[in-house]
């Protein structure tokens, strides 16, 4: 994942294309571009075989400038970054902030383009992408663009189950505000696709989250609960600090009555209790023996009415 920032200081994660993916895209491309090359300039033959030798010269050149040149700047200018190939592969072009790109981005990419693809027949922007950390070819660096992939399959994105119950107020005491928003990101990145991970290699890397969580916070790591459990309660008492400071104690938002505020954020905690399976983060680690703290019986989950907001994966603060 690359991370990049926009104007407004807002982290996006983009997944940069690889270069099988982008050389296949050009080649759709190139193939389109010289099909409709090879179409216009039979038209003109035809159309044009009674002007002199320098005036079907004059429209041959323009003919290339135009067609296999300026048609992909004016369709990536079009259509905000998608042209043929880069539509069949799921890839698009954006802006280094991750925005649409403009004329002047799809101009500069066109005409660098010209030189690194057509007149040394793709070699030196094979070069410049394998070299490149992002993937990105001369006329991208020059342009201040990225190819990104649009697509990303449903398996890489996940929600992330809640707690265990009586967790949720276990954690209230932390101190989280020396923990920097790029340990968050990797620790939501890790719960959300620690299932897809070799068992091994998950455990490892929640210990070693873990470790660097309870460090921040100035804790020690507890010992009753695997290291993947505790990164999914601590995250979920983040969470819900951030939804009391914007909803209100009472979890009602601004203008609302405080008992409905209570009533939809319990329907909403037991409905997200009822959907998660903490079950998943066994897979992280060794199971743990049963804490001999009595656990008070949870409410009946209620149903869900139509119209309420579906889960989220967190259970917000009842």
């Amino acid at each position: 994942m690359s991370e990049l920032v926009t104007g407004e200081a807002v982290a996006l994660e983009l997944l940069p294309a690889k270069f099988p993916s982008r050389a296949l895209a050009v080649l759709l491309d190139l193939a389109a571009a010289m099909v409709a090359y090879v179409a216009v300039t039979m038209v003109l033959v035809v159309t044009t075989s009674s002007l002199d030798s320098a005036a079907q010269a004059a429209l041959g050149i323009a003919t290339f400038l135009l067609v296999p040149i300026g048609v992909p700047i004016a369709v990536e200018t079009l259509s905000h970054g998608r042209s043929l190939g880069k539509t069949a592969l799921g890839l698009r072009v954006v802006r280094d902030d991750g925005g649409p790109i403009r004329f002047r981005h799809a101009l500069v990419r066109g005409a660098i383009g010209v030189v690194e693809i057509l007149m040394t027949f793709g070699t030196v922007a094979s070069i410049a992408s394998l070299v490149s950390a992002r993937g990105r070819r001369l006329g991208d660096v020059f342009a201040g663009t990225l190819v990104v992939r649009e697509r990303i399959p449903v398996a890489q994105t996940g929600l992330i189950a809640p707690p265990p119950p009586h967790l949720a107020q276990r954690f209230a005491g932390l101190d989280l505000s020396a923990v920097p928003d790029g340990l968050w990101l990797a620790v939501r990145q890790y719960l959300t696709r620690m299932r897809q991970l070799d068992p091994v290699v998950s455990g490892e890397m929640a210990q070693r989250l873990a470790g660097d969580l309870a460090a921040r916070t100035g804790a020690p790591l507890p010992a009753d609960l695997p290291p993947a459990v505790f990164l999914a309660a601590v995250v979920h008492e983040r969470q819900a600090r951030e939804a009391r400071q914007a909803f209100g104690a009472d979890g009602s938002a601004p203008g609302e009555a405080p008992s409905a505020g209570r009533a939809g954020a319990r329907a909403s905690a037991e409905r997200d209790a009822e959907a998660g399976d903490p079950s998943v983060y066994r897979a992280a680690a060794t199971p743990v023996p049963p804490r001999s703290t009595a656990v008070p019986p949870a409410a009946p989950p209620l149903r869900e009415q139509p119209g309420e907001r579906p889960a989220t994966g967190f259970a917000p603060p009842a």
